[in-house]
C-alpha cells in the first residue's frame, strides 16, 4: 500500500491501522440525487452544510452536481458547470480537500483550474480526453467500476464473476494511467457499490475488499451510505438507513478501506473514534 495518497494540496497518511480511513462526506448540488437531492441545491444551503461536516472532521468533501442515482438521466455540461462551480470557488479555502464527482473532462478541466484537489469519475476515466484532462495536474483520482450507465445500470445487471471482471478493470485502467504518466500515489480505487450491481454482487464484493486492497496495493474508496445495498440487507426506507450506514462502514475499514464516502459524516466521524478506542 502506498503510504499517502496524493490529493492536490493535501498528502494524506495511509494508516495500516483499522478504523483510521480518511472520511469524504457527500454534498450534492442537485435536486434529484436518491437520498438529498434538492437539500443543498442554493448555494448557502450547501455551504452551511459543508461547515457542518469540516466541524465534524471531514477530510474530503465530494462534490457532486449531476446524480447518478439508478434511472437517472444526463445533466447538459453547463447546467453541472453552473451547479459546481460556484461550491469550488466558495470552498477551496476550506482548510479540507474538494473532490468533484463528475465524468465529464471539461468539468473535469475547470474545476482543477479553480482549485479542486480530486477528481472522481463514476466511469473510471475510461475516455482519452478524461485521462488528458487530468494528466497533468497532482490531484487525486478515484478510478470507478460501473456497468452501463446510470439510466441503464440497475437493469438485470449481470456478470460470470463479478470480483473477476472488476479486477480485470481496474488493471486494465491502472495500465492506462501508467501509460499516461500518472502516479501510482494520486490513485484511489472504488469497486462501484450499487453500480451495475444486484445485492449478492455488492455482497461478494465488499467481502473482497482485502483482496483488491492487497492487489493493487491502492486506497480503496468504498461509498454504501444509504444505498439500495444497506436498504436490502435491513429492509428500511433510504431515511432510514443511517445505523445500517455506519455498520457498513465500520465493516469496511476493518476489512481494509481506506477511504469512506458517506453523507452522514458526525455520525461517522464518531463511530470510527469509539471504535478505535475499544479495538
Amino acid at each position: 500500500m502506498n503510504p499517502v495518497f496524493q490529493c492536490g494540496r493535501f498528502e494524506f497518511a495511509i494508516s495500516p491501522e483499522p478504523y483510521c480511513p480518511l472520511v469524504m462526506g457527500i454534498l450534492n448540488v442537485t435536486p434529484d440525487s436518491f437520498s438529498d437531492g434538492g437539500k443543498f441545491r442554493n448555494l448557502d444551503l450547501a455551504l452551511d452544510h459543508a461547515q457542518l461536516m469540516i466541524e465534524a472532521g471531514v477530510d474530503i468533501i465530494d462534490i457532486g452536481g449531476e446524480s447518478t442515482r439508478p434511472g437517472s438521466k444526463p445533466l447538459s455540461l453547463q447546467e453541472e458547470l453552473d451547479r459546481v462551480m460556484p461550491a469550488v470557488y466558495a470552498l477551496r479555502d476550506s482548510g479540507v480537500a474538494i473532490s468533484v464527482d463528475t465524468y465529464k473532462p471539461e468539468v473535469m478541466r475547470e474545476v482543477i483550474a479553480a482549485g479542486a484537489d480530486m477528481v472522481n469519475d463514476i466511469k473510471g476515466f475510461q475516455s482519452r480526453e478524461s485521462v488528458s484532462a487530468v494528466a497533468d495536474s497532482n490531484v487525486g483520482l478515484c478510478i470507478m467500476h460501473m456497468q452501463k450507465t446510470p439510466e441503464t445500470m440497475q437493469t438485470a445487471p449481470a456478470y460470470e464473476d463479478v470480483v473477476s471482471e472488476v479486477h480485470a478493470y481496474f488493471r486494465e485502467r491502472l495500465q492506462e494511467f501508467e501509460s499516461s504518466g500518472i502516479e501510482r500515489a494520486r490513485i484511489s480505487l472504488d469497486p462501484g457499490f450499487g453500480f451495475g450491481k444486484s445485492l449478492q454482487h455488492n455482497v461478494d464484493l465488499f467481502k473482497k475488499i482485502p483482496y483488491f486492497s492487497d492487489e493493487f496495493g491502492l486506497p480503496l474508496l468504498i461509498g454504501i451510505s444509504r444505498k439500495s445495498m444497506i436498504g436490502g440487507l435491513t429492509g428500511k426506507s433510504t431515511d432510514q438507513r443511517l445505523a445500517g450506514s455506519l455498520a457498513g462502514a465500520l465493516a469496511g475499514v476493518q476489512l481494509g478501506a481506506a477511504i469512506v464516502r458517506v453523507h452522514d459524516v458526525p455520525e461517522t466521524v464518531d463511530a470510527l473514534k469509539v471504535m478505535r478506542n475499544l479495538i
